[in-house]
């Protein structure tokens, strides 16, 4: 049995129209699922405890923002999350936090989606977070590049560096 926490307004997500994606975490995972809506506990229960972890995991994924289908991805071994946490890069004012999400983002999303197209990830920015979904070449490398750009390195040079580990990894 593990324990995990979501944003309530992530709830309805996890849930899903008459409970179907409860029940399809439920059913891959071999897990019970006890969600508690009014403050986001989210209580998993199963027999094996790797079955858990990946309910977990996949559950997290959904709470920092992520579509169902692509938190699903997780079951795919070769698959991970990474979770940053946008404030450790800012002086923890409302400005700078929009301003850093601003700069993952970039103009209608180009970067995120530049990012993400180079490297073959998944990219959700929500809250105080960025977190990264895909296998774990792939997800080291969008990590480097999503750090350079919170620590203020030009996007130019950030795409020329996944582009190059793209290459030399032949992703």
């Amino acid at each position: 049995m593990d324990q995990t926490r979501i944003p309530k307004e992530r709830i309805a997500v996890l849930i899903g129209k008459k409970g179907e994606i409860k029940k399809k975490i439920s059913q891959v995972t071999n897990t019970k699922l006890r969600i508690n809506s009014k403050d986001g506990d989210v209580i998993i229960s199963g027999e094996n405890g790797l079955d858990v972890y990946m309910a977990k995991k996949i559950i997290t994924a959904i709470g920092r923002g992520f579509n169902p289908e692509i938190a699903l991805t997780l079951l795919n071994e070769e698959n991970d999350i990474e979770i940053i946490n946008i404030q450790g890069f800012t002086r923890n004012t409302k400005n700078d936090l929009e301003r850093i999400k601003g700069r993952l983002i970039g103009k209608e999303g180009i970067t995120r989606k530049l990012v993400e197209n180079i490297t073959n990830v998944e990219i959700s920015i929500y809250g105080k977070t960025i977190s990264i979904i895909g296998n774990l070449v792939n997800l080291n490398i969008a990590r480097h590049g999503v750090i350079n750009l919170l620590q203020g390195s030009k996007h130019g040079k950030v795409y020329s560096y996944l582009e190059k580990q793209r290459k030399a990894k032949n992703l």
